[in-house]
């Protein structure tokens, strides 16, 4: 689907999915030859996903921090999303019956304000935040893009994925051969310097989530080719053996 399909589709502005896209939330699936975006089902899954965390008012940068995380499980975060939307519902529900109340019989003199209270839900919201970037890993990101320009984050992104592009160019040879093992290396050490300690372990899990389709598999092969991303997978499979 073009953007402006997707736009017409969800309600979200073209201005908003471009700027999801610049700050790396949500990349396109590939662009038009006019250089217009489009969206496959991946992304538009992960589309979903935003707009949820959105209408339960999660920031931006939480939810960048959720669905990018190495332990994201979709699964797990509809059943948090489920769970908080059944406590706002509750919350206003909540508001409803007191604002019929004081239509019906006036200002109570008591003044009953408990419906207002929000302290289950921000609390649930809270441990769902935490639930997702409770690991080194993410603490370690967190360090070192702290002081990062969105601008300079851009261009972090952009670099990593150019090593994408390298392994897109030789995804026709063997993962085995000596310069796809070179290449999962570069892109292990790229990690580790710009992200958090990339090591075997975690670098075996990335491989995995590489050629697991949706969005990941999409944005790679969008920057290699079709099937780098599985080609990628296998080179790190190796390289961790």
């Amino acid at each position: 689907m073009t953007v402006h399909e997707v736009s017409n589709l969800t309600g979200v502005s073209i201005r908003t999915l471009q700027y999801y896209d610049r700050i790396g939330l949500l990349h396109p699936a590939g662009y038009t030859d006019a250089g217009y975006r489009l969206y496959d089902d991946a992304a538009l899954e992960t589309l979903q996903q935003i707009l949820l965390f959105r209408e339960l008012e999660f920031p931006l940068k939480d939810i960048q921090r959720i669905i990018q995380s190495l332990s994201f499980d979709r699964q797990k975060a509809l059943d948090q999303q489920i769970t908080l939307l059944e406590l706002k519902k509750e919350h206003l529900d909540d508001l409803i019956h007191l604002a019929r109340g004081i239509k019906e019989a006036g200002v109570d003199t008591k003044m009953d304000f408990s419906a207002f209270d929000t302290k289950k839900m921000d609390e649930y919201a809270a441990e769902a935040k935490k639930a997702w970037g409770n690991t080194p890993a993410y603490r370690e990101y967190e360090q070192k893009a702290k002081g990062r320009s969105k601008e300079e984050m851009t261009e972090v992104n952009r670099k990593m994925m150019e090593i994408f592009t390298e392994f897109g160019a030789i995804r026709h040879e063997d993962p085995a051969s000596e310069k796809a093992q070179a290449l999962v290396r570069k892109l292990q050490n790229y990690i580790s310097a710009h992200f958090y300690t990339c090591t075997d372990q975690i670098l075996s899990g990335l491989g995995q989530m590489y050629a697991a389709g949706g969005e990941m598999t999409s944005n790679i092969d969008s920057y290699g080719g079709e099937g780098t991303a599985v080609f990628t997978s296998r080179a790190i499979r190796i390289f961790c053996t």
